[in-house]
């Protein structure tokens, strides 16, 4: 055997009881892991629940569950008395318009009761009208008469275009029917009569 051999064999490593566990320690570590489903530095296995453990986490659940059925009781009521309280300011505003109205009624009705001349009638009428509309106006509702304006189809609504000397094209130059809006919102746009460019012929005669 020569000097070679000889030192490769007494470098050999003997194995022992301890050095066998030191191998075989991380090769266990890693099974528990696998079989807790674990993995990490500081992974290990939870302690199985107790039966005080169990119940305490029934309680907190039935806790739980009670005060969702509680909070939603409450947002349930809280919508219906959001939904009466506008209904009843709806009912209120109708209510407020109407009773301005009847006095309205009381003068159309004395207006027919009264014998007269047509004077004393016109009279009679143009005081209710003016007292409707003030009640009208107060309520936001605005009147437009747009005679002698630009057209705008947005608020009006032409019945008629005719040439019409005076007045320029596109010019409303008569209102058959007013329009009236509330709060900018359009109730009913103005029926009117618009000026147009007058034809050859038309020119001619002129």
């Amino acid at each position: 055997m020569s000097k070679r051999d000889r030192k490769n064999e007494g470098d050999q490593t003997v194995a022992t009881p301890e050095a066998e566990a030191i191998v075989e320690a991380p090769a266990s570590a890693d099974a528990a892991r696998q079989e807790t489903g674990l993995t990490g530095v500081d992974a290990e296995p939870l302690p199985p629940a107790t039966r005080e453990d169990l119940e305490s986490l029934r309680r907190e659940c039935d806790e739980l569950k009670e005060q969702l059925l509680r909070r939603r009781a409450e947002f349930e009521n809280f919508r219906k008395r959001v939904e009466r309280e506008r209904q009843q300011a709806g009912e209120d505003a109708v209510a407020k318009v109407l009773k301005a109205l009847i006095p309205v009624v009381d003068n159309l009705d004395r207006a027919l009761q009264v014998g007269g001349s047509a004077e004393s009638l016109r009279e009679g009428v143009e005081l209710t009208r003016r007292e409707l509309l003030a009640i009208l106006e107060a309520q936001g509702v605005k009147v437009d008469e747009p005679l002698g304006q630009p057209f705008d189809p947005e608020r009006h609504q032409a019945l008629a275009h005719e040439p019409a000397p005076g007045f320029k094209e596109g010019t409303v130059v008569e209102v058959y029917g007013k329009g009236y809006s509330y709060r900018d919102r359009l109730l009913r746009p103005a029926l009117v009569k618009v000026a147009k460019e007058a034809g050859p012929e038309q020119r001619k005669i002129h």
